[in-house]
């Protein structure tokens, strides 16, 4: 079975690298990475702007994987039912479980990749940071490396693709990922002044464990995309997935207040509904608090369970699911 599983996700992964809508996003949310220091410099505080800065950068990792976790499960999901192409997988050699869990982890591995680009490309501005008055300077190797890296994978995958006929999409992520990972180790070996220092000099701990905590809540996303577009086309997926998203962080707003007062609708609301608040740390991070790991163990528990929920929904979906 795992070798079944292992196969549909790898067919998966790569069909999802390949969609159009995957490398506009890819591609849209660097450049929105790029845009946000200069988008933070209103605030007439320095102090401000950077609290600013990662709120946006955050946000805009959270909203962007959303949209790729939607566009991807629908997209690799549903066009495979309306051609009726997953008869001929689902038939003998793979069961619907399989099919499914092999979907989930193939486009959560496309997700990943974009969640660690933009990740780093969301590091990287945190590095340059907000430039507040004229008297600061540009920071040279976060632009010189981050863009560098940029336009060489975009020259790889376009000369790949005249060339050789390569799928543009997918050699360009190929190509990113690894030099997007090298420009990120050079920036923390080089100093805004070109001086050479310690990896640990920009290392943020905290921030990365912010940002995988983002990972977290997207591969629940993916999954409720997953279960999602079993059944329905790729607006409505999407619109579920963008109506988690939003009563999901506010949870506690919505019905946690109510069921702490005795409500039992709100306190079934509030259990069966995946409190996303525990996943967004942009709070904590602006107000210079400490994430403890047993925080991070314990919401990866949490999150890891949900998912575990949603995809044996979403079998069961599949299980009754005509494909003929």
């Amino acid at each position: 079975m795992l070798q079944q599983i292992w196969a549909v996700a790898r067919n998966t992964f790569v069909e999802s690298i390949r969609q159009p809508i995957y490398v506009v996003l890819l591609l849209g949310t660097i450049l929105l990475m790029a845009l946000n220091p200069a988008l933070c410099a209103f605030t007439l505080d320095m102090e401000g702007d950077d609290k600013m800065l990662l709120d946006l950068g955050l946000s805009t990792l959270f909203v962007a994987g959303l949209l790729l976790a939607a566009f991807s499960a629908a997209g690799v999901f549903s066009r495979e039912i309306a051609n009726q192409t997953v008869l001929t997988v689902i038939s003998k050699p793979i069961g619907r479980s399989a099919f499914v869990l092999g979907k989930y982890l193939g486009v959560l591995g496309a997700l990943a990749v974009a969640w660690l680009v933009w990740a780093i490309a969301f590091l990287l501005s945190v590095r340059h940071e907000v430039l507040s008055n004229a008297a600061q300077e540009l920071d040279g190797p976060v632009l010189l490396f981050g863009f560098g890296a940029l336009l060489l994978a975009v020259g790889f995958a376009a000369w790949g693709n005249y060339f050789y006929r390569w799928v543009f999409a997918s050699a360009l992520t190929s190509a990113l990922l690894p030099l997007i990972l090298a420009a990120y180790l050079l920036v923390l070996l080089v100093g805004k002044h070109w001086e050479f220092q310690s990896l640990a000099t920009n290392w943020n701990g905290q921030l990365w464990i912010a940002i995988l905590m983002i990972f977290l809540a997207l591969g629940l996303i993916c999954a409720v995309a997953i279960a999602a577009s079993i059944r329905l086309g790729q607006i409505m997926t999407l619109l579920i997935c963008a109506g988690v998203f939003l009563i999901g962080l506010s949870s506690d707003y919505l019905f946690g207040q109510a069921a702490q007062h005795g409500s039992l609708l709100a306190g079934f609301f509030y259990r069966v509904v995946p409190n996303l608040g525990y996943l967004w740390q942009a709070d904590a991070l602006s107000q210079g608090r400490t994430i403890p790991l047993d925080h991070l163990a314990s919401v990866a528990a949490y999150t890891g369970l949900y998912i575990l929920g949603v995809l044996c929904l979403a079998v069961g979906l599949f299980q009754t699911r005509e494909v003929g």
